[in-house]
């Protein structure tokens, strides 16, 4: 494999330098290079250099699970183990940079719904299930909220909104683009965490209003609600951490 590297990077750095830094004879490169190659190791080059395009395309964020499937999505017959090694060997590691910051506040008297969502993040049709949460983002000005409500059929963004601060106002700004959007039946569960702008009076007020059926995560469980942390965790991941 380190004579594979040189010879991926030849037009890049010297030879001379690289088997140095390598520990690898320029005689025993030379001989690799003139015999014929394996097709194991015709395929790993290959799919190296797969790699390496999607490793810079996602700005440094995939780690082995995501670039697997972003290489199999390209038409590349390949396994974790493999998209794992090749990473390892060859330095490709995801970079994560980040601030903390906790969004949820679930210290206070108010109502709390059932989790009528029971982990079963699947739905058959658009508009049955929808889940909501908010998270942050820090920017040169200070943190900035983000509140979103995801269709658990498809998992795509049906609302939105962002503040400065996070009140009750930017759940309800995001619920309102999420209904004005797909006006959906009367039923569809709503599913959140017990955070305090999701219980509040005005929030569950609108929830009924339009029809909606309130259901909230158990205490202290973040997997009750892993389709939207999950959403939170790939925006930041591959658009958000290594930007500024």
């Amino acid at each position: 494999m380190r004579f594979a590297f040189v010879h991926s990077w030849r037009h890049r750095w010297p030879v001379e330098l690289m088997c140095r830094v390598l520990h690898v004879s320029e005689r025993g490169y030379r001989s690799w290079r003139s015999r014929p190659i394996r097709r194991r190791e015709r395929t790993d080059m290959k799919v190296l250099a797969h790699i390496r395009e999607q490793y810079s395309l996602s700005l440094g964020s995939y780690g082995r699970p995501r670039m697997t499937m972003e290489l199999k999505e390209a038409g590349l017959d390949v396994g974790e183990r493999r998209v794992g090694r090749l990473m390892r060997i060859n330095g490709i590691k995801p970079v994560r940079t980040r601030k903390h910051k906790v969004t949820t506040d679930s210290h206070h008297r108010l109502g709390v719904a059932a989790n009528w969502l029971d982990g079963d993040f699947a739905a058959n049709v658009p508009n049955r299930k929808w889940a909501g949460d908010i998270t942050y983002v820090w920017t040169q000005e200070g943190w900035l909220y983000l509140a979103v409500i995801l269709d658990l059929h498809s998992r795509r963004v049906v609302g939105w909104a962002v503040s400065d601060r996070m009140k009750k106002d930017l759940a309800i700004r995001a619920l309102d683009m999420a209904v004005r959007l797909r006006q959906p039946p009367e039923g569809c569960i709503f599913h959140s965490d017990r955070g305090s702008q999701y219980c509040s009076y005005d929030y569950q007020k609108k929830l009924q209003a339009y029809g909606l059926r309130p259901s909230m995560s158990g205490k202290g469980n973040c997997y009750d609600n892993s389709a939207v942390e999950t959403f939170f965790k790939s925006l930041k991941a591959e658009m958000i951490w290594r930007q500024s």
